[in-house]
């Protein structure tokens, strides 16, 4: 390709050079350099890259494109050089244009919110794929591209890296994509160069506000709300704290949903300017859902509602917890709105979507890691204060006869998360058995005896066992008729990390050999 056909959605100025010169990669990383390639340069908070121009020239790299205002020492003449404003951005177009723009060709939802992206994106994957089409899927667990799976850096990885997937995606036969988009991947410009088909807002609490993130909530608050600037339709949950901020630069069509409940409870906030009038079904967002009921028994542990508006009936959602309706509502929304534009939401179809969630499973996210008689065993990743507190209140409105937590703490983190959460664990679960989690570089009998420091507060019973796998298998052996446990801390993760090594395990791998073995062992 030349350099000018990949320029023709960009702003920029050509400083020396021509746009015939022929390129065929796009890099950012010096060290992937080579010649006939594009070297994007970008001032980063850490290191500019504008300082390792003469190594990427070295290695035969034919054009650069530089920030303005950027220090830049003598080219050769022979170089192309572009300059833009943002190399960030710049880096996002280039790279859409290098894979020839693959999203495109593609139904393309993005999600932003505080909580509920990673479990609503593979909502919305099932649901699909319960009409008929192939989804492609990017998030905190990584991407699935058919039955591969890749492990990802960030929520929303580098914007090459995006358009990189996007083009397997495409090359696999996946119609239809589903991605996490953080707030700092609008920021950074990682979504740049696309415009997605549905921008879904879950809700928005203070959160990424520190060092190397987001000043302030305002800030924060403003780069979420940046989706529904960049896709063509924008689903929003109504019940959202600061609704008004979040819509209002809004470019898009947009939609609301809603479970109804919030808007009945007295503390909602002001009702978001909602009137109560929803006896007899009348609506008051696009999708409504209400009538919940906690379902557990020795076959499914989850969560059923009722749907109105834009699609109507049960729903059935095998994962516990009232925020999984809220997640389901969001997901069933967004894919009754997008199959319906395509005219795709037949009365079969509608009926298929209803009952698409029941055995959804999202690894490490209220997980169902075994359901019987005798027990039901949930796996989390809850690792502070408050997601522990969260999962162990769910799991509190189902009436476990007992509920049993299993838990560590991370090491070389702060205490305060130690102490906090053996406190938690003391005032809400009816025993807790104390383990390991990813001990790092620290003696697991430390951060044990931190945990300890926070159950002492409290008068809830506890054990030790240091080893993960027994804390497991004694927490199944042990567990009496209607008993909960949730294993929490490490939920989707495949690793336990000690002195800086990586072995394999996983939680949910851990409960199946545990239920196996104790099934002969009687």
């Amino acid at each position: 390709m030349k350099i000018g056909d990949w320029l023709k959605r960009l702003d920029y100025e050509l400083v020396q050079g021509t746009l015939d010169t022929e390129v065929c990669e796009v890099v950012y990383d010096s060290r992937k350099a080579r010649p006939d390639s594009v070297f994007v340069c970008i001032r980063g908070s850490v290191r500019d890259s504008h300082d390792y121009i003469p190594d990427v020239l070295a290695a035969g790299c034919t054009v650069l494109v530089i920030e303005e205002g950027a220090a830049v020492k003598e080219i050769p003449q022979e170089v192309t050089v572009i300059r833009v404003k943002n190399g960030r951005l710049a880096l996002a177009e280039l790279a859409a244009a290098r894979f020839g723009y693959p999203a495109e060709k593609m139904l393309t939802i993005g999600i932003t919110g505080t909580k509920g992206k990673t479990t609503t994106s593979y909502m919305i994957k099932a649901v699909l794929e319960a009409a008929g089409h192939k989804v492609g899927l990017i998030g905190t667990n990584g991407a699935v591209i058919g039955d591969r799976h890749y492990e990802t850096k960030n929520t929303t990885p580098e914007s090459y890296v995006v358009q990189e997937y996007f083009a397997q995606m495409v090359e696999a036969g996946c119609d239809s994509m589903v991605m996490e988009v953080s707030s700092q991947a609008l920021m950074l410009h990682r979504v740049g160069g696309i415009v997605f088909d549905y921008g879904l807002f879950t809700n928005i609490s203070p959160d990424h506000i520190g060092p190397n993130e987001h000043e302030s909530f305002e800030e924060y608050l403003y780069y979420k709300s940046r989706l529904l600037t960049v896709c063509r339709t924008g689903v929003v949950n109504r019940m959202t704290e600061h609704y008004d901020e979040v819509v209002k630069d809004a470019k898009c069509a947009l939609h609301t949903y809603m479970l109804k409940d919030d808007a009945l409870k007295d503390d909602a906030p002001e009702n978001n300017g909602l009137n109560d009038t929803a006896a007899g079904g009348a609506q008051q967002a696009d999708f409504c859902g209400d009538a919940i009921h906690y379902a557990s028994d020795h076959e499914f542990v989850g969560i059923e509602f009722d749907i109105h508006g834009g699609l109507s009936g049960r729903v059935r959602v095998g994962m516990p917890g009232r925020f999984n309706a809220d997640n389901a509502l969001a997901a069933l929304s967004v894919c009754a709105l997008a199959l319906k534009s395509r005219g795709e939401l037949t009365p079969k179809i509608r009926e298929k979507l209803l009952h698409s969630l029941e055995n959804i499973r999202v690894n490490g996210r209220m997980e169902i890691a075994h359901v019987s008689k005798r027990c039901s065993v949930i796996v989390d990743y809850a690792h502070n204060a408050v997601s522990m507190e969260s999962l162990l209140m769910t799991l509190r409105d189902y009436k476990p006869k007992r509920l049993v937590c299993v838990f560590g703490c991370g090491g070389n983190r702060a205490k305060d998360r130690r102490y906090s959460m053996g406190e938690i664990g003391g005032k809400m679960a009816d025993f807790c058995i104390l383990t390991a989690d990813n001990p790092r570089f620290e003696k697991n009998e430390d951060i044990i005896k931190d945990i300890e420091t926070g159950m002492a507060k409290t008068d809830g019973k506890y054990t030790v066992i240091p080893d993960r796998r027994e804390a497991i298998f004694t927490a199944i052996r042990e567990a009496e008729e209607g008993d909960m446990i949730a294993i929490i801390g490490k939920g989707h993760e495949d690793y336990q990390e000690i002195e800086g090594v990586r072995h394999h395990f996983l939680d949910r791998e851990v409960v199946e050999e545990a239920v196996k073995t104790l099934k002969k062992e009687k």
